[in-house]
Parts: structure tokens; sequence; C-alpha cells
């Protein structure tokens, strides 16, 4: 059995590189949403707007995939 993910170089760097690829996807999203000429938040919560919801999501598993592609 391996336990190469029990070392602590290895436990350490799993941890800075989710770290890292939060902060990159919540600047992402920061970046999309100013760049919208209307509040994603206020569409999505106050005006229950499914569609920019589901337009949301999709950009959210976008950036998402594009950052674990990239950190791996």
């Amino acid at each position: 059995m391996d336990i190469e993910w029990l070392k602590p170089a290895a436990f350490l760097g799993s941890i800075v590189y989710a770290v890292i690829g939060v902060v990159i996807f919540w600047v992402c999203f920061i970046i999309v949403d100013k760049i919208t000429p209307y509040d994603l938040w206020g569409e999505i919560v106050e005006k229950q707007n499914r569609a920019l919801a589901l337009v949301v999501a999709a950009m959210c598993l976008g950036i998402s995939i594009i950052v674990a592609a990239a950190i791996h």
C-alpha cells in the first residue's frame, strides 16, 4: 500500500494548491461580476432569476475546470 499522500510535503502542497485554486476562482468570479451590466447576486437571490443562476453555475464549473487543469 502506497501512502505517498501522507507525507507532510505532499499534504502541505495539496493544501497550498487548493487555497490557490479557491483564490483564483473567487478573483475570476469577481471579475465576471464586475464586467456584467447588473448585480449577479441581486438578480439571482432577490429576483430569483433561475436562467441567470444556471449561466453563473456553468461559468463557475468552467472556471473550476480551468483552474484544476492549470494546477494539476
